[in-house]
């Protein structure tokens, strides 16, 4: 196993993307760190019993540009997280954290996720058991509350007990969870987003980092939330619009909008080395940037030639220089 240096210094609460399963793997997070140099990227949930039995290049491996990076977990059985988070910060993950908001049934199954919101005292007891097996920060991602829960006292009732833990940071999806009769789709849509009572908690523990998720997708409506927040992270804007990650850099750490053309042949010459090491198919990475031009003239274009010709194309050099050859004009316009 390899030994990684950390990099939790770099970590800043401001900004962070979400993990999404299916779409957050390594090549998304290489693409995204083109985007913004500062956010905080996460890989997608990764269950404990895969880390301790799979395969952990396929699992775990990152290209060193993508930190700040953490690794998120899902298990309930504390050995298990703490064997498995000693694993991630071995193979240099800056943050390990804890997933207590995913609500499909699949992880139900297996009793973690969201319903961990039901049983503080075991989320407790991972929690403690992943401190004391590393050295960088542990940090839950949940819900505000699951099923009929009582908002915010079930909320502040889950956190207080995992604070008596020492974890301090928290990313607070502001929905419930509803565990029965809705989709993982339609718990990200149907159940109201509450930010007040993910203020609320800040305001009543101003000790404590809270990181809000959940349906900010304006430049606007960051402008209207930070001040009760330390941070927000933005989960399938981000995807769908990657300049958003960008535009979001600019504001919060002043760094220049980057160029998109200049993003394409970094991507490139990635894609070039991931085939050489790994064999990697080009769209495996293309798939992530198809939203790359989104809001300008071209973009359809764009999307149509990567989604289209990324399996036949012989580089990613050549399939970028056919999309780039129909909307170039237009973009600099």
């Amino acid at each position: 196993m390899r030994k990684v240096i950390q990099n939790s210094s770099l970590i800043s609460p401001l900004l962070s993307v979400a993990p999404m399963i299916d779409w957050t793997d390594r090549h998304c997070r290489y693409f995204h760190r083109q985007l913004s140099p500062n956010a905080l990227v996460y890989t997608e949930m990764i269950t404990t019993g895969a880390i301790i039995h799979g395969d952990l290049e396929k699992l775990l491996g990152f290209h060193g540009n993508e930190h700040p990076i953490a690794l998120q977990l899902g298990g309930s059985e504390p050995e298990d997280l703490a064997k498995s988070a000693k694993i991630g910060m071995d193979w240099g993950y800056d943050e390990i954290n804890l997933n207590c908001g995913c609500p499909s049934e699949r992880v139900q199954k297996g009793s973690f996720g969201a319903c961990l919101m039901r049983e503080p005292d075991l989320v407790a007891d991972c929690i403690k058991a992943m401190q004391d097996a590393v050295s960088v920060p542990v940090t839950v991602k949940c819900r505000i509350g699951i099923d009929d829960s009582e908002d915010y006292p079930f909320l502040e009732a889950f956190v207080e007990k995992i604070d008596a833990t020492g974890c301090s940071k928290f990313i607070i999806h502001a929905r419930k969870a509803w565990l029965k009769g809705l989709s993982p789709k339609e718990n990200r849509e149907i159940p109201p987003l509450r930010y007040d009572i993910a203020a609320l908690l800040k305001k009543n523990h101003p000790d404590l980092t809270i990181i809000l998720n959940g349906g900010v997708n304006s430049l606007e409506m960051i402008d209207g939330l930070m001040p009760d927040f330390d941070g927000v992270m933005i989960g399938r804007e981000a995807y769908q619009n990657p300049w958003y990650l960008a535009e979001l850099e600019h504001k919060f750490f002043g760094t220049p909008l980057p160029d998109r053309f200049e993003i394409i042949e970094i991507m490139s010459d990635y894609i070039e080395e991931r085939r050489q090491i790994a064999g990697m198919p080009i769209h495996s990475t293309t798939r992530h940037m198809l939203g790359l031009f989104n809001g300008l003239r071209g973009a359809k274009k764009w999307r149509q030639t990567l989604g289209g010709e990324a399996h036949a194309a012989a580089s990613a050099r050549t399939l970028f220089d056919q999309a780039l050859s129909q909307i170039t004009l237009d973009c600099a316009a």
